[in-house]
């Protein structure tokens, strides 16, 4: 593999597993931070999915790293610790990190491992919760361990990231280097108490991590369940996992915490074979809710605005082209948020996540079918004020239509009552309120949300028109 000093760096340091639970990781390089140009600079020197969630005003700071070593390939044997096949296969790549000014630090470092469905690296869990973790103060880390995100990075920067190889030169394939990358990215986080050596680059600055989380989307949370079943047991880097909107079963015989939060469309297969909750092992499934929804949608459209050097007040959801009209507008994110908190807690003293009731199936054969309502909603899961108390019918499910996307399926639906109905359920404007405001204060009793999540949606109620 090629290495060449195509870009600034300001410093170097060797991450080396010190003691016998790290040996399995091979020892890597840190390079950076490297100097970047704003997001949007013609030249493209600027980092690939800066944030567009403003940093500025709670005094973040973002930087990027390049990470280089040897990785090894694992055999992964479904729910088996996995064993190294050979080792000595050398890979650059580089990773992100959003980092909290000192007092504002939660002791909580986040690291996503980026979702390349489709192409492009995607930091989807900054997307969803991105301003929760600065209103909370996590320190923030996102990786590129697959090729497929690497080389969207090479074709858009060459300059910049013209270097990065995680194939060993096309000589490894299937992103078997990925799980050494996301763990050596997590061994250069210093923990409490441990200090710097000579020279070495701290790259959260002083910042000591308490807990460290591994959190991914989709086939990023495939990725970290194959991580977690196989390879981790070899090398305990991280502390939880988040993983949602995809995986599959996740051992839960490993001193490690482990989450996953699903959207209706994740469940249309799984829920035939549910996985049960245990003291190491936490699922909720959040009724009404898109794997890629609204929020989702408009926060990519902002990144992409960003990296394009246009205004973010802009920034729209895509017509996909889907059968329905698309992208439920059920807050996945609310849900998401609480268990990340949830998670936290329950590594640092043990208190266990509230249980949450699964999606109700009303089939199985000879296609799985969810149980649903007088209006398509489905049934059971946790159900949010805006499926409770609906307005619309908002689903996790949709197809593409005739040239639509492929990737329809994934964006759920959104249809609005017509009058009518929305009269006849709400005739009045207080008694729509008081009926949010009943799921809400459900919903915070129970754990399925926040506090100012709360506060957020029972203001949205008394701002909107129904029932006036």
């Amino acid at each position: 593999m090629r290495v060449s000093a195509v870009v600034q760096v300001v410093g170097l340091f060797v991450v080396c597993g010190g003691s016998p639970l790290l040996a399995q990781v091979p020892d890597a390089t840190i390079v950076g931070p490297v100097a970047a140009m704003p997001p949007g600079d013609p030249s493209r020197n600027a980092i690939y999915n800066a944030s567009a969630i403003p940093l500025e005003p709670a005094d973040y700071v973002e930087e990027e790293f390049f990470i280089e070593g040897m990785a090894n390939r694992y055999a992964t044997s479904d729910l088996e610790t996995g064993a190294i096949i050979d080792g000595g296969h050398p890979y650059r790549s580089r990773f992100i990190v959003r980092r909290p000014p000192a007092e504002h630090f939660n002791g909580v470092v986040m690291v996503e491992w980026l979702n390349v469905t489709g192409g492009p690296d995607k930091d989807i869990d900054w997307w969803l919760s991105g301003h929760h973790f600065v209103r909370e103060g996590y320190a923030f880390i996102a990786v590129s361990a697959q090729q497929v995100g690497i080389d969207t990075l090479k074709e858009w920067s060459p300059g910049r990231y013209g270097t990065l190889d995680v194939t060993h030169d096309g000589m490894v394939e299937r992103d078997g280097l990925s799980y050494d990358v996301f763990s050596a990215v997590a061994n250069a986080v210093l923990r409490a108490g441990e200090h710097p050596a000579s020279g070495q680059i701290d790259i959260l600055r002083g910042l000591r991590a308490e807990t460290l989380i591994a959190t991914g989307h989709s086939q990023s949370a495939g990725r970290l369940a194959t991580y977690f079943n196989n390879v981790h047991p070899l090398d305990p880097v991280f502390d939880g996992g988040m993983v949602h909107g995809g995986g599959g079963r996740l051992r839960d015989d490993q001193d490690v915490r482990l989450f996953k939060v699903m959207a209706e469309t994740d469940m249309r297969r799984r829920a035939a074979d549910p996985q049960p909750d245990t003291s190491y092992f936490r699922q909720w499934e959040v009724a009404g809710t898109a794997h890629a929804d609204y929020d989702f949608e408009v926060e990519y459209s902002r990144m992409r605005l960003l990296a394009d050097g246009q205004p973010l007040d802009q920034a729209a959801a895509r017509n996909p082209g889907c059968a329905l009209p698309t992208h439920s507008r059920v807050p996945f994110r609310n849900a998401l948020n609480a268990a990340y908190e949830h998670l936290v807690r329950w590594v640092e003293d043990g208190t266990e996540p509230p249980t949450a009731p699964r999606l109700r199936v009303a089939r199985l054969l000879p296609q799985l079918e969810l149980a649903r309502d007088e209006h398509g909603n489905v049934l059971g899961g946790i159900r949010l004020a805006a499926h409770a108390v609906p307005t619309a019918n908002n689903t996790g499910m949709n197809s593409p239509a005739d040239g639509g996307s492929r990737f329809c399926g994934l964006y759920g639906s959104h249809q609005p009552f017509d009058a009518a109905t929305v009269q006849r359920l709400y005739p009045t404007h207080a008694g729509y309120v008081e009926a949010v405001r009943e799921v809400v204060g459900k919903n915070l009793a129970d754990g399925y949300i926040l506090p100012y999540a709360a506060a957020r949606t029972i203001r949205s109620a008394e701002a909107a028109k129904i029932g006036r």
